[in-house]
């Protein structure tokens, strides 16, 4: 990280809380406290969608769009046992990058938020609590990403270390869930029901109460997890997760398995989504292949299509949110030159069952990935990507080629 002398005296008057009565002494002393960290991201997506023809006409649509996303982490000493923390996104819409159409938008100017601000208290040995406006750091939400949507509340969160143990309790009385932007939140409930006053059931507005527990512990290589969450009168859901790595002659194997269900409050339905993966790496080759399964009651048990407790990695294939559905996710690659690494990666979905809507998904890509220097990374990735037509629908089946450039720095 880098200290704040490389920030303007702006940012440090606003990140300090100075006034203009401070001293020159006291500016120097808190611009030496305050380091910066962050990642300045661009994105390019470029979608062509091909529905077949309807009465001898080709149907076509096409979607590219440039995505910018600034994040920008302050940290401050206070003293001995207290830090400040802030965090600024230069973007979109709930700490998301901003999105901007070539066929329909202008060259338009980002938003500046502030998405963090807390206070961590490290006074007790072992122990870290946190205050404030924070990230979601839970396995059900996504708590930062250098491109895409976070999730954020106010409240409090306490980690401590015992030993192999490590323990983690929040509280939050507010948070940014239900902004439907990038979030599965409001799909709990994919048939729109709605109350005696019009109101749609299991929407998430906010301001719910959010209680968070969870544990973690690691022995002889094996890491344990497991965590519950409760959304006030919306649904509570727990996970539970086993990791491990070990070495069969010169091949590095990673197992793992995740259990994840959530209940609705206002309803029986049960969403539970169970994978189970391996990964593999020998020399300059990697590889991996998972399985997923969701209940044919629901398969929504995260708050993001990102989170732990949904099914990665994917482009446009998620298994998340569809319910009784079987997914493969399958990727080779090889790092060819040391700067240089080309991944061949596959998903497909299978919906089998006649009680879902969403029809079957596939897609395959190729990835080349390119790190410049430790702090600055490109990739391009260019694929297929296929679903049939919901059942019931009208519409034809989507056959679309896929393309994208990403460049990363971080500092």
């Amino acid at each position: 990280m880098r200290k704040f002398a490389k920030m303007s005296l702006v940012a440090a008057v606003a990140v300090a809380g100075l006034t203009t009565s401070s001293s020159a002494k006291a500016l120097e002393d808190a611009i030496k406290n305050v380091d910066v960290s962050g990642t300045v991201t661009y994105r390019y997506n470029d979608y062509e969608d091909n529905y077949g023809e309807v009465n001898g006409v080709k149907k076509h649509h096409s979607k590219s769009t440039n995505n910018y996303k600034i994040a920008l982490n302050l940290k401050s000493k206070v003293n001995e046992d207290v830090t400040a923390n802030t965090r600024f996104i230069i973007g979109g819409k709930q700490a998301g990058e901003a999105s901007l159409s070539t066929h329909d938008d202008s060259d338009g100017q980002l938003n500046v938020t502030l998405s963090e601000v807390n206070f961590v208290y490290t006074g007790i040995a072992n122990t870290a609590i946190t205050l404030g406006k924070q990230a979601l750091a839970t396995p059900f939400t996504m708590a930062r990403d250098s491109m895409g949507n976070e999730q954020t509340g106010t409240g409090a969160l306490a980690v401590t270390n015992l030993g192999p143990v490590t323990l983690a309790a929040a509280y939050f009385n507010q948070t940014n869930l239900g902004e439907d932007y990038g979030e599965i939140s409001d799909t709990l409930h994919p048939r729109n029901r709605k109350d005696a006053k019009g109101n749609f059931i299991g929407d998430i507005n906010g301001d719910e109460n959010v209680v968070f527990v969870g544990a973690m512990a690691s022995f002889a290589g094996i890491n344990v997890d497991a965590s519950y969450i409760d959304l006030q009168d919306i649904a509570d859901a727990y996970t539970v997760g086993l990791k491990a790595a070990y070495n069969v002659g010169d091949v590095k194997l990673s197992p793992f398995v995740r259990y994840s269900s959530l209940d609705l409050d206002d309803t029986s339905a049960d969403n539970k989504l169970f994978k189970i993966g391996i990964d593999a790496q020998m020399g300059i080759f990697d590889a991996y292949l998972y399985y997923g399964h969701t209940d044919d009651e629901g398969g929504t048990t995260a708050l993001d299509y990102s989170a732990e407790t949904g099914m990665d990695p994917h482009w446009r294939v998620t298994l998340t949110g569809i319910n009784d559905a079987d997914a493969i996710y399958a990727g080779v690659s090889a790092q060819v030159l040391p700067k240089l690494n080309i991944a061949l990666k596959y998903s497909s979905i299978d919906t089998g069952s006649k009680t879902v809507d969403t029809g079957d998904q596939e897609e395959i890509y190729t990835k080349v990935t390119y790190d410049m220097s430790k702090n600055f990374s490109t990739y391009v990735q260019f694929g297929q990507f296929t679903k049939d037509k919901e059942r019931g629908s009208t519409d034809k089946d989507i056959d679309s080629t896929i393309g994208r450039l990403n460049i990363q720095y971080s500092f």
